[in-house]
C-alpha cells in the first residue's frame, strides 16, 4: 500500500497596504533618480547671461557625467536630489561631518578646449568643494596651456582659438534718436532682465556723456551687448552713424587675476600658465607666487599654507619650488564683457569638474513679448556646441 506524504500549504505572502506600496514606490523612484543624476546626467538651468548668445537665461539644460568621468561623493551625508538646501528652505541639505577622497570613475572623453563644461566654483569656501555652486562655462585652456586675450581675441600657445559664433561683445551703437525702447531691441533679439531689481541685466540701454565740470550729460547713443551678426544690422539701420566695439585699454589693470601688478583686463590678459599634475614650477618672483600660491592653498590638500607676496609657507616650512597635485583648467563666458570667469578668479581644479553640457531640452523666456513666445521653440533639444 503506497504511502502518499502530503505537502504542506504555501505559505501566502502578505497582501500589502495601500500605503506601503505607495512608500515603495517612492523609495524606488528616489534611489533610480538619485543614481541616474550622480553616474549618468543631470538636469541644469542657466540662471545668469555668461554665456550668451550661446546659452540664454532660462534654458534647462542635460549635463552629461560621463564624458569626463563620474565623481564619487566628498559629502556622503546628504538629502538626495539635493545640492546645498532642502527645497524651499534655506535649511542645509548636508553634514560635512564626513568628508572622503574624491575620486574619479572612467569617462570615455577628457575636457578640450572649446568644450561648454559645468563646474563648481572654486573659492567658494561657504560649502564643502563637490556641493559648491554650480557654474558654466567655455573651456579655454586645458592642463599645461598657455592663454592669453589680446584685444579680445583669445591665444592657445600662441595660436588662435575661433570664437565661438554666437559669443558676444559691447558695441556703442551712435545715433541721435532718443526714442529706441524694449520694443525695438526685442527685434534684434536683446532684452534687458529686470526681474532682480539688485542687479539687473541690461542687453541695452543709453550712452551718455557726461561734462566733468558742469555734470550735464550728452546722449550720444545705445550701448549694446550683442553677437558681430546683430551689430552688423544695426549698421543698416536708418539714423544710426557708427557701431564700434568697446575694448577695455591696454595695460589698464580692471581687478584681474594675478593682482595689480599684471595690468591686465578683460581684454588683455596673460600669458598665464595653465598648471598640469606633475609640473613643477619655481616660486622665484611675486608675480609666479601670486598666480599658483593661491592653487596651492586652496586646492591641493596641503594643511595650513601661508602666503607673503614674496614667500609660500607649507606646514611652517618655506618652499621655493612646488609640484601640483592635479590638473587645472582656465574657463571664460562666451558674453565676453559680461562674464565673472577665470580672469578674475583664477584656475579650476580637476576635482571641482561637474561634466559636459550636451543638449538644451527646454528653453523659457524670462521676460517674453506675450504669453504665446514663452517657450522659446526653436531652442529645444538643441545640441550645444
Amino acid at each position: 500500500m503506497a504511502i502518499t506524504e502530503q505537502k504542506p500549504a504555501a505559505k501566502q505572502t502578505p497582501k500589502k497596504s495601500v500605503g506601503r506600496e505607495w512608500f515603495d514606490s517612492i523609495l524606488f523612484a528616489v534611489v533610480a533618480a538619485t543614481l541616474i543624476r550622480w553616474i549618468f546626467m543631470e538636469a541644469f538651468t542657466i540662471p545668469t547671461p555668461s554665456m550668451e548668445n550661446s546659452l540664454l537665461v532660462g534654458d534647462f539644460l542635460f549635463v552629461s557625467k560621463l564624458h569626463y568621468g563620474t565623481r564619487t561623493p566628498r559629502t556622503p551625508l546628504q538629502v538626495p536630489l539635493t545640492h546645498q538646501k532642502i527645497w524651499g528652505t534655506n535649511i542645509p541639505s548636508y553634514s560635512d561631518a564626513i568628508q572622503l577622497p574624491s575620486f574619479r570613475l572612467p569617462g570615455f572623453s577628457s575636457v578640450k578646449n572649446g568644450d561648454v563644461v559645468v563646474f563648481n566654483y572654486p573659492i567658494e569656501d561657504q560649502y564643502p568643494a563637490d556641493l559648491r555652486t554650480n557654474y558654466i562655462k567655455r573651456c579655454i585652456g586645458i592642463p599645461g596651456d598657455k592663454v592669453e586675450v589680446r584685444n579680445q581675441e583669445v591665444f592657445i600657445n600662441g595660436s588662435a582659438l575661433p570664437s565661438p559664433p554666437e559669443a558676444e561683445h559691447e558695441y556703442i551703437v551712435a545715433t541721435s534718436d532718443q526714442t529706441w525702447e524694449d520694443k525695438y531691441f526685442r527685434k534684434f533679439g536683446l532684452v534687458n532682465d529686470y526681474r532682480d531689481p539688485n542687479q539687473p541685466t541690461y542687453n541695452w540701454q543709453p550712452w551718455q556723456q557726461v561734462n566733468d565740470s558742469t555734470r550735464q550729460s550728452t546722449f550720444l547713443g545705445y550701448k549694446i551687448t550683442a553677437t558681430e551678426a546683430t551689430a552688423e544690422k544695426f549698421k543698416t539701420v536708418e539714423g544710426v552713424k557708427s557701431v564700434t566695439r568697446l575694448v577695455d585699454q591696454q595695460n589698464v589693470a580692471l581687478g584681474m587675476y594675478g593682482g595689480e601688478q599684471t595690468k591686465w583686463n578683460r581684454d588683455f590678459f596673460g600669458p598665464l600658465d595653465v598648471p598640469k599634475a606633475g609640473q613643477t614650477i619655481q616660486l622665484t618672483t611675486p608675480q609666479i607666487i601670486a598666480f599658483y600660491g593661491p592653487v596651492i592653498q586652496r586646492y591641493e590638500d596641503n594643511g595650513k599654507v601661508d602666503l607673503t607676496p614674496t614667500s609660500v609657507t607649507v606646514n611652517g616650512k618655506a618652499i621655493t619650488s612646488y609640484t601640483f597635485k592635479q590638473d587645472y583648467y582656465f574657463m571664460m563666458g562666451d558674453n565676453r564683457h559680461n562674464s565673472y570667469d577665470s580672469r578674475f578668479w583664477g584656475f579650476v581644479p580637476a576635482d571641482h569638474i561637474v561634466g559636459k553640457a550636451v543638449f538644451v531640452w527646454m528653453s523659457i523666456d524670462p521676460n517674453p513679448e506675450s504669453f504665446w513666445n514663452k517657450i522659446r521653440w526653436g531652442r529645444l533639444f538643441s545640441i550645444i556646441r
